[in-house]
């Protein structure tokens, strides 16, 4: 008998409630919630799925704080995860990119602060690329007084205590992690369910892509021209000259650093000092997958799980991927910025 044929499928919940049960004492929260960002997720897929004939493409008319167009299913997408972690009545507050401040929600004593970024890449939406959703999860701090502020969700990235990301391209991935490694689900969506495929995703510490607008050349230090100039190279010993890959919905580029290794980077410019990617909903998540599967990630210097955010829509520059490619990139940053400084 094939034993392909015979294994069990383990969908997201159950992997879910053993993930709890093995550490006593747990409430069930946390596992809860992240039953509600799937569920969220689900809808979400089901509507970009059919987007082009149920008239959800094209612009809403408005503008996010980053005074972004926002498209009709960026709103949607927004609604049904605020709505979805709304309901369990745990977690006291979202920050979403499409929203000012803080979305304080109906529990405010609830445990849990959420960060999100609904559908990144939504610039892509009207012609068919893949887009994601980005969640990252905070316990609230004890400081709390009775009232909710926005100074509760200013926590660094080491603090997050889940974080993850839904990909909806060719098939709808769910990845996340606890920091007990990274698991990644499919959804099968004969059943409706997200269906475990990878355990425990470990990346390459090396890779041969390197994911950049290269549009920004004239914009960017000296230290990263002469890296990306570095990975055009030949040189058959260390695999150059590497390919260039660049979707833009950062979900889709990492989720594909992840598999095959690599490095994404947005770094400042001369356009975006501080950056464009927003650390909180973006940077911070996925860099704590991306760690959680052995790779780094730095704003060129430092760690970006390490640093202390003042603003929940703050921005900085990120450099992502495999071990092995972050540290070459921040040697030629170094290097050359010192160069600059003679």
């Amino acid at each position: 008998m094939d034993s392909s044929k015979s294994k069990r499928l383990e969908t997201l919940e159950e992997y879910i409630i053993q993930s709890q049960n093995r550490f006593p004492g747990a409430t069930g929260e946390l596992s809860q919630l992240l039953r509600d960002i799937s569920l969220a997720a689900k809808i979400i897929s089901r509507e970009v799925n059919k987007a082009g004939i149920t008239n959800i493409l094209g612009v809403d008319g408005s503008t996010n704080i980053h005074g972004e167009a926002v498209k009709k299913l960026d709103l949607f997408a927004d609604q049904q995860l605020i709505s979805a972690l709304d309901r369990s009545l745990i977690t006291c507050m979202v920050i979403s990119e499409e929203n000012d401040g803080i979305v304080k929600l109906s529990s405010q004593g609830g445990k849990y602060i959420v960060y999100l970024d609904p559908l990144d890449g939504s610039s892509n939406i009207d012609v068919n690329v893949s887009i994601g959703s980005i969640f990252s999860i905070y316990m609230r701090e004890a400081r709390f007084n009775g009232n909710l502020k926005e100074d509760d969700a200013l926590q660094p990235g080491i603090k997050q205590v889940a974080a993850g990301y839904v990909l909806y391209g060719s098939s709808t991935i769910l990845a996340y992690t606890t920091g007990l490694g990274v698991s990644v689900f499919t959804l099968d969506p004969s059943i409706g369910e997200f269906i475990l495929s990878d355990r425990s995703i470990k990346m390459p510490d090396h890779g041969a892509i390197y994911s950049i607008n290269e549009g920004s050349y004239n914009s960017w230090d000296l230290g990263l021209k002469k890296y990306i100039k570095y990975c055009q190279e030949q040189d058959p010993d260390t695999g150059r000259p590497y390919t260039a890959r660049y979707i833009g919905s950062m979900v889709a580029d990492i989720h594909r650093t992840l598999i095959k290794g690599g490095i994404f980077i947005y770094p400042h410019s001369s356009k975006y000092p501080n950056g464009k990617l927003r650390l909180m909903y973006e940077c911070n998540p996925l860099s704590f997958i991306i760690e959680q599967a052995g790779g780094k990630a730095t704003d060129g210097s430092k760690r970006i799980m390490e640093i202390e955010p003042d603003a929940i829509h703050q921005q900085t520059p990120v450099y992502i991927g495999s071990k092995d490619n972050v540290e070459k990139v921040t040697e030629f940053l170094e290097t050359y910025k010192k160069i600059e400084q003679v």
